[in-house]
């Protein structure tokens, strides 16, 4: 259950979707306007561009879900079990999504496509650093799913039973995290352009460096 995570999820939930909706806000106004955070809008397309037969952009597309794919297994890689507890190498996925990050950075600079792999492959990552623990569902890089679990707790309240006020908080600020990070994207895209990604790339680095402190002092 929810209330069997530990107290720093909602902090850390509300920055990781902080990062993924600056992400996602670049790769929509940059990235040919595709999605890099998740994967249901760029499999869509990619089926269009199947029956338009498109295939250069079939294949520039198949490399963005593997990408993702590629993150998230490598996340699978570093992270086992089925709680979240210190000392696991979430300091590690982050220092290594900070890279990926630098990478897409560098590539897209030199007007590579390679950058919206890395960016892909960041996300990925991301998503699954803390996707499903204690029988809680918790996702950062999009935001259906979160959507779609309060809707089913507003019903569960409208039909008598009592509101998981810890669950509502953490959705709650998922959604706050995700939306501020695009807006903050956006503008910063508007000044700085590609170089707007030294933000999410320097937040996960000062999270990496804050959490393996806390490990330090809590272990």
């Amino acid at each position: 259950m929810i209330s069997k995570l530990p107290k720093w999820i909602e902090v850390g939930a509300f920055v990781l979707a902080l990062i993924a909706g600056f992400v996602n806000a670049i790769g929509l106004l940059s990235f040919e306007h595709q999605s890099v955070s998740h994967v249901s809008g760029t499999a869509t397309f990619l089926g269009t561009s199947l029956a338009k037969g498109s295939l250069q952009q079939v294949f520039h597309l198949l490399g963005i879900l593997l990408s993702f794919l590629i993150g998230s297994a490598l996340a699978g890689f570093l992270l086992h079990g089925a709680t979240l507890k210190l000392g696991k190498h979430y300091d590690t996925a982050l220092f290594i999504e900070a890279i990926l990050l630098l990478g897409a950075l560098t590539s897209l600079l030199n007007e590579s496509f390679l950058g919206h792999f890395l960016a892909s492959t960041a996300c990925g990552l991301q998503n699954a650093l803390a996707t499903k623990y204690s029988g809680a569902v918790v996702r950062t890089t999009h935001v259906t799913g979160i959507f779609t679990d309060l809707g089913i707790m507003i019903g569960a309240v409208l039909r008598g039973e009592p509101l998981d006020t810890r669950k509502a908080k953490l959705f709650s600020l998922i959604i706050l995290g995700f939306v501020i990070g695009g807006t903050v994207g956006t503008i910063s895209y508007a000044e700085y352009h590609f170089y707007a990604l030294l933000f999410p790339v320097t937040v996960c680095l000062i999270c990496a460096v804050v959490y393996r402190v806390y490990c330090r002092n809590h272990g």
